[in-house]
């Protein structure tokens, strides 16, 4: 007879404007304009326009996952890691408070089940969960064939209510359920992931957008900053 196994405490991190003190998704198109690497001015526009929609609660996840991705079709894919490595030098880890380091660690020594559940795709954000030593990552997936994108999305964006099915989904791979933790906590900054935070047994709200600020404090969640 196998011994029960160990129970964790679940620790969930949003990443942008959350573990980092930026958006890399948004940023990652900004470094592909200075990289001339896109048409800059329309890009730009359209890049400002979907961000706007997600700061407001309206963005139409599926249209700005096949702009964010197109981009990822047109090279190889060790070009594109190329270019991911000075981003992380030029963008990323200047965005990285340490008081977020701290944070993770933290949780990590604790020895809770920890992982990172962001709605920007996985080609920008393993490597920056890697960096915070994060071992799961949930994110938007691309398409691959042959070691090369196509531009498309693939499987339920973690969007919204698309975190919880993405979260639920990872956690029954290894027999798990959101609801068999002793402890569950959700670190986030934005409205957009109300679903998520109202489903774990301690949602934070970290250095939150004002939507958010506002619930955190009506419902008696706890409010923090990694910032100051």
């Amino acid at each position: 007879m196998k011994p029960p196994s160990t129970i964790m405490n679940l620790t969930l991190f949003d990443l942008d404007n959350t573990l980092i003190s930026t958006d890399s998704d948004y940023e990652w198109g900004q470094f592909l304009i200075a990289r001339g690497l896109v048409d800059g001015a329309d890009y730009e526009a359209r890049n400002n326009a979907f961000f706007d929609a997600y700061k407001a609660g309206t963005l139409d996840i599926h249209d700005y996952l096949q702009f964010a991705l197109e981009p990822l079709a047109r090279h190889p894919r060790a070009e594109l890691d190329a270019w991911h490595r000075d981003f992380m030098d030029a963008i990323i880890r200047p965005a990285i408070p340490a008081a977020a380091r701290r944070l993770v660690r933290q949780h990590l020594d604790a020895g809770d089940l920890c992982c990172c559940v962001t709605a920007t795709n996985s080609f920008v954000t393993a490597p920056i969960a890697h960096e915070f030593g994060i071992p799961h990552l949930i994110a938007a997936e691309a398409e691959e064939i042959d070691g090369r994108f196509t531009g498309k999305p693939i499987g339920i964006p973690s969007f919204q209510e698309g975190k919880i099915l993405r979260v639920e989904s990872w956690l029954a791979q290894m027999g798990k359920d959101l609801g068999g933790f002793a402890r569950s906590t959700f670190y986030s900054d934005s409205r957009n992931d109300l679903p998520l935070l109202e489903r774990v047994t301690e949602p934070v709200a970290v250095d939150p957008d004002d939507t958010l600020k506002g619930i955190a404090a009506e419902r008696g969640w706890r409010i923090i900053s990694l910032r100051s």
